[in-house]
């Protein structure tokens, strides 16, 4: 790591950053497949779904660049590779044709869901360093991931 200049013990922080740059690849992998099922839905909920997914790229989009931010705040560097990307995602990318309204929404609340859990567990890795701006970040996208999936839940029903 390098200096730190925010004040911030840099015990337990190569672990954070660690991690961020993980949910980094994620959300870049993720980025890409929620655009595969933007253009290659079809079905009657076409019109909605399509919308939908445009939503949730633009937020990833977003996303992604505060993660990287807060890699660089921390000291380090964060990966900006597809090479790193792959490597590092635990989130699979899947193939470019034509896919249904019910299985596209399941991939997503699978996608969402993973999203969330390793959101719970980089936050509890920001607790331990005493890292309050990368706990305030996690913070942020579980409770976007929560009401995201609720949503999708109340859609399934």
């Amino acid at each position: 790591m390098n200096k730190n200049y925010i004040l911030l013990n840099n015990e337990g922080l190569e672990k954070v950053t660690g991690e961020l740059n993980k949910y980094l690849a994620n959300l870049s992998v993720l980025y890409i497949k929620i655009h595969n099922l933007h253009w290659n839905i079809e079905g009657p909920a076409f019109f909605q779904l399509h919308s939908v997914f445009e939503g949730y790229y633009d937020d990833v989009a977003e996303d992604l660049d505060s993660v990287a931010e807060r890699i660089l705040t921390l000291g380090c560097r964060p990966a900006a590779s597809l090479k790193e990307y792959v490597k590092l995602a635990s989130i699979e990318e899947i193939d470019s044709k034509a896919i249904s309204s019910n299985e596209s929404i399941d991939i997503i609340q699978k996608d969402f869901m993973s999203m969330l859990e390793h959101s719970r567990r980089i936050l509890e890795l920001a607790e331990e360093a005493k890292d309050q701006g990368t706990v305030d970040l996690m913070a942020g996208f579980i409770a976007k991931y929560e009401k995201t999936l609720w949503m999708i839940k109340a859609y399934k029903a």
